[in-house]
């Protein structure tokens, strides 16, 4: 049985990160009955980043995967028994969530070698970097998922990315202070984008599913 690790980084279970991971997830348990594919909500996990421990690198016994224990621990071992891996954050500040930084701290600072400074994970494997946000593709702050991305590169394989543009921020904007939105323009291109956004994410969970199948 093959499988597939999808990370959710955002805080709400059930919006546009949330409904993004769950298309992807959809579309590659379309592809064969031998992949099996497990979420995880990073917001449910107590845990930190790197507790600059050093115990992933003690001589004699070094690992690429970390080696402090808390909930993450066995989230850090099914990625390095995975064969695809997807990474999912709403945009904050131009970057990804404070508890997708320190699952990511978590996940490379092991890969990374302080005798030749070289990366390497367990075994390299897809991976699909999917962001949501309020910017548009004319206009937005994003930074991806910054430095991590070629920590991720080097360690797993160049990332397919997906991105989801100008999503809705709130169910009824009339309940808040954000008179700097139009919600008819956000309507507008919600109307127009939305559905084709989450049809990408199924695709991407295809390809990804359908690579691991033919053993690329």
């Amino acid at each position: 049985m093959k499988k597939i690790i999808i990370i959710d980084g955002g805080p709400r279970a059930a919006f546009n990160t949330a409904a993004m991971l769950k298309q992807v997830a959809l579309g590659a348990g379309a592809v064969s009955d031998e992949i099996e594919v497990k979420a995880v909500r990073l917001y449910r996990l107590d845990y930190k980043g790197c507790m600059s421990c050093l115990a992933c690198k003690i001589k004699g016994k070094a690992s690429n995967v970390c080696k402090f224990k808390d909930a993450l621990t066995p989230v850090l071992q099914d990625i390095a028994d995975a064969d695809g891996l997807v990474l999912g954050s709403p945009n904050y500040f131009g970057e990804i969530t404070a508890q997708m930084r320190a699952f990511l701290e978590r996940l490379a600072f092991a890969w990374l070698s302080y005798n030749d400074y070289s990366i390497t994970a367990p075994k390299r494997m897809p991976v699909l970097l999917v962001q949501t946000m309020n910017g548009t593709p004319e206009r937005n702050n994003d930074h991806g998922y910054g430095s991590m991305e070629y920590c991720i590169e080097q360690a797993l394989g160049t990332p397919e990315k997906l991105i989801a543009y100008n999503t809705y921020q709130v169910k009824n904007y009339a309940n808040y202070e954000l008179a700097g939105f139009s919600e008819e323009a956000k309507r507008s291109y919600r109307d127009a984008h939305w559905e084709d956004d989450l049809q990408k994410a199924y695709q991407a969970g295809m390809r990804m599913a359908q690579s691991i199948v033919a053993g690329h």
